[in-house]
């Protein structure tokens, strides 16, 4: 994170890290299971006969207290249709409650979801007790209310509310709007588009504000809202069945956001970050990345894939088991990292809202490598005095290696299966070397024999570009040689490649020069690739 910031911190506005989407359920924690509804039904009501109807009674009530509730506040209440985003149609709502600076619920939608409830049945046989009824969890489909809320601290966020015992209540928060409510009461100046600051008068504040989402804040704020808007229990069942919420974090998303001055830098950035990213990002360097140990039993994704979710906006993607980690640029000028988990198992965390600050560091932590190892690849340039140094000779020891040529096509093709197939953690040995060469360029072992590859490898070992793994015949490439893998590849593909397309397939006629602006500038760009052919002939 440091070297990126030190590679591109002239470019760089500001940069902030946050919280963006975190999704939490709400668990009833006494009426969970079916011995809690037992309980609660023939201890605390005093049913005799656990039946559907009961239950049912439960529902019908507070879906006709929810109804009397939209009815007395005026708040629009309304079936969810199909195809139609739930937050684009209430955004005139929540402009209207934030711009009259008014704070609670301000649309309420109904929606057929599939949810946990429980299934009453009459045993089989017949037992010693007539009443007695088997009471099993199951999954239903049944009504669920989604309570668009505007908070004085939590800012925009929806609860969802199953109308079916057990209650289950899922929170849908953002700590962009929560920075956002923090920087509205302390009087900063900023501005924000859609789900991003993109100017902010205080950075200190922000981030002051990017952490002080707490826990405790967000417990309070949540039980608030899920006593007025919850189910109903009277004081006797309250006090005789402890009906507390119990929160468990079931997605989360940590940003790191850079915002860069001028709008130019960050899509060729961008794109040079998927290019070296699909390059190097291999499944050992994932797994380091996330901080874990690749294994053979490995489950779930372990891939980088780069996503085009409409004209001219691409995502990289990187996934590991339940987690992916996001790249991706907004309004020209907005540089996302984002890592997004739907499984805190995967991490070594766990799931209650009390660990959310170790989230956060956790989270952080892998972020700042991801971004760590994206500036190791971008920190190349074309060095000239390094490539004379690399055709020269070296003597180590007794031992006198000579000098590697940016034309040698075998090291070209060697260094390019170094840098994209790294997957051994210890090292490739010779062999698979050898084999992953061949298949990769189609070539026989008549064309490049193991003896010509385990000379070569001597040769890039001699010039501090390759090691070994300890005792073991592994070789892997160095820091070094990282850095000169790409400036070799990078010479080769954008410099050697367009000049020859230029010079041997197309090239403008100077005798036909139309009026046209694009084939006059094309004539300048041929005149300008010449020049640069003769001063390397030159030097």
């Amino acid at each position: 994170m440091e070297l990126f910031t030190q590679l591109f911190g002239h470019l760089l506005a500001f940069v902030y890290h946050c919280f963006d989407r975190i999704v939490i359920h709400g668990y009833l924690t006494r009426l969970s299971r079916p011995e809690h509804v037992v309980y609660f039904l023939h201890e605390v009501i005093g049913a005799p006969v656990i039946t559907k109807e009961i239950l049912s009674e439960r529902t019908n009530r507070y879906q006709n207290w929810v109804e009397a509730f939209a009815r007395n506040r005026r708040i629009p209440i309304e079936w969810a249709e199909k195809g139609i985003r739930k937050e684009d149609f209430v955004r005139r709502w929540q402009r209207r409650m934030v711009r009259n600076n008014a704070y609670g619920v301000y649309f309420i939608f109904k929606s057929l979801e599939v949810g946990p409830t429980f299934r009453i049945t009459v045993p089989k046989y017949p037992t010693k007790d007539p009443n007695y009824r088997i009471v099993a969890n199951q999954r239903s489909r049944f009504t669920h209310y989604y309570f668009y809320i505007h908070d004085e601290v939590l800012g925009p966020f929806v609860m969802c509310m199953g109308s079916f015992f057990p209650f289950k209540a899922t929170y849908y928060l953002n700590g962009h709007s929560f920075i956002e409510h923090q920087l509205s009461h302390a009087e900063i100046s900023f501005r924000k588009d859609d789900n991003a600051f993109l100017a902010v008068g205080d950075v200190a504040a922000l981030h002051a504000a990017a952490d002080k989402l707490s826990p405790k804040i967000i417990r309070d704020r949540l039980d608030y809202w899920t006593f007025v808007l919850g189910p109903k229990f009277s004081a006797k069942e309250r006090k005789q069945v402890k009906l507390s919420r119990t929160y468990a974090i079931s997605q989360v998303e940590y940003c790191f956001n850079f915002v860069f001055k001028r709008n130019f830098p960050i899509h060729k950035l961008f794109e040079r970050s998927c290019e070296l990213g699909l390059w190097r990002l291999t499944a050992h360097r994932i797994a380091e990345v996330f901080g874990t140990r690749l294994q053979r039993n490995h489950r779930g994704k372990l891939s980088t894939v780069i996503d085009q979710i409409e004209h001219g906006h691409h995502v990289f993607r990187a996934y590991f088991r339940n987690a992916v980690l996001r790249q991706y640029e907004k309004f020209s000028m907005f540089l996302r990292n984002e890592l997004c988990s739907n499984n805190l198992y995967d991490f070594g965390l766990k799931k209650g809202l009390d660990h959310l600050d170790e989230v956060r560091q956790r989270f952080k932590t892998i972020i700042s490598q991801f971004a760590g190892f994206q500036a190791q690849w971008l920190n190349v340039h074309t060095d000239f005095p390094l490539l004379q140094r690399m055709a020269l000779p070296v003597t180590v020891g007794s031992v006198r290696h000579p000098g590697i040529k940016i034309h040698d096509t075998r090291i070209i093709r060697l260094l390019e299966v170094l840098l994209h197939a790294g997957t051994h953690v210890g090292g490739w040995t010779a062999r698979e070397i050898h084999e992953a060469v061949l298949s990769t360029f189609h070539l026989s072992a008549d064309a490049y024999g193991l003896n010509q590859l385990r000379y070569d490898l001597r040769k890039l070992k001699g010039h501090g570009l390759l090691e070994r793994d300890g005792t073991r015949y592994a070789y892997l490439l160095t820091p070094k040689g990282v850095q000169v893998a790409l400036l070799f590849l990078f010479f080769h593909k954008r410099l050697c490649g367009p000049l020859a397309n230029s010079r041997f397939h197309h090239r403008p006629n100077p005798q036909h020069r139309p009026d046209s602006r694009l084939e006059a500038a094309y004539h300048r760009a041929d005149k300008a690739i010449e020049k640069v052919v003769d001063l390397l002939a030159a030097a």
